[in-house]
C-alpha cells in the first residue's frame, strides 16, 4: 500500500502494509508470514536470504528495501517510502562486506 494511505489502525492484511503489495505479500507468505504482527521483531535481511533460498532466485535488492519498511513500522516507525530505505541497506550490506544476494554469486 502506498507509505500515504496507510492507516496503523486498520493494518489488517499484509497488504495494508507500507509498500506492501499482493507479490510482495505472497513473498511474506512464502515464508510462513500470515499476518503483519509477525514482523515486528523480524530481522528484514534474514527475511530477504530465506526468500532467495527458498524460491531458488537472486531477489532484486528493492526487495529488501520494502521488507525494511515493512518490519520498521510494525516495530513501530512511521510508513515511509521503501526507497527512503535504499541507503541504509546500502550500509548495511557495506557494513557486514556483503551484498543482500552475494550467496547468489
Amino acid at each position: 500500500m502506498n507509505p500515504d494511505k496507510v492507516d496503523r489502525a486498520r493494518v489488517n492484511a499484509l497488504t495494508d502494509l507500507p509498500n506492501v503489495g499482493p507479490a510482495t505479500a505472497k513473498d511474506f507468505q512464502r515464508l510462513g508470514i500470515q499476518s503483519p504482527a509477525q514482523l515486528a521483531g523480524a530481522d528484514p535481511v534474514a527475511l530477504f536470504q530465506q526468500l532467495c533460498e527458498v524460491t531458488g532466485v537472486r531477489h532484486d535488492p528493492c526487495t529488501l528495501d520494502v521488507f525494511l519498511s515493512a518490519v520498521e513500522f510494525m516495530n513501530g516507525g512511521p510508513a515511509r517510502a521503501w526507497w527512503e530505505f535504499t541507503a541504509h541497506r546500502k550500509r548495511l550490506m557495506a557494513r557486514s562486506g556483503s551484498t543482500p544476494d552475494a550467496q547468489w554469486h
